[in-house]
């Protein structure tokens, strides 16, 4: 159980969350029919297809969210582009807010759905005493990988899968490779 003072800054952070949601749906109502031509493709789109920034005059990117998405995907494909992400993610988490933002979202997550996080410590735990084994990918024969489970109401029924069969095979995704030569 929360202490009082626990309680009451949980319901101000929750209060602060509920007006910043509708301060910005007020704010984006007030900006349907405004249009703006992005310098990138030269398109004329609503505003409220442009990302806010405050330092522009209109409180809006110059650049539309479609080719704001192209050019980050561009430069984290770049080897140089690779390499200053993992530099800004790596000093980025020394910040205790930011490891207080990992902390929160691992424990809503492990609320959301406990007999899942049960099942993964299951098979860590299994691995860690000797109890289960880790394989190849049951695929590829790649030896990086991934216990997928099939039913997390039996834990270590688990089947070997690489990143990218895991993804593909377990949960449908498709992956896309970043790295170029």
């Amino acid at each position: 159980m929360r202490s009082p003072s626990e309680s009451a800054e949980a319901q101000r952070e929750d209060y602060r969350n509920q007006k910043g949601k509708l301060l910005l749906r007020e704010q984006t109502a007030n900006l349907e029919g405004v249009q703006k031509r992005c310098f990138k493709c030269g398109n004329e789109k609503p505003l409220t297809e442009f990302y806010r920034h405050p330092q522009m005059a209109d409180g809006r990117l110059g650049r539309c969210k479609e080719c704001t998405k192209q050019a980050v995907a561009a430069r984290a494909a770049s080897p140089d582009g690779r390499e200053r992400i993992r530099e800004y993610e790596r000093i980025r988490f020394q910040f205790a807010s930011r490891k207080a933002a990992v902390v929160r979202y691992q424990k809503k997550r492990r609320q959301q759905d406990p007999q899942k996080y049960k099942a993964r410590t299951a098979v860590g735990n299994a691995l860690r005493d000797g109890k289960l084994i880790k394989g190849p990918c049951e695929i590829c024969g790649d030896p990086k990988s991934q216990a997928h489970h099939h039913d997390y109401g039996k834990p270590l029924d688990v089947q070997w899968l690489c990143f990218k069969h895991h993804r593909e095979i377990g949960h449908g995704q498709i992956v896309g490779s970043l790295i170029t030569k």
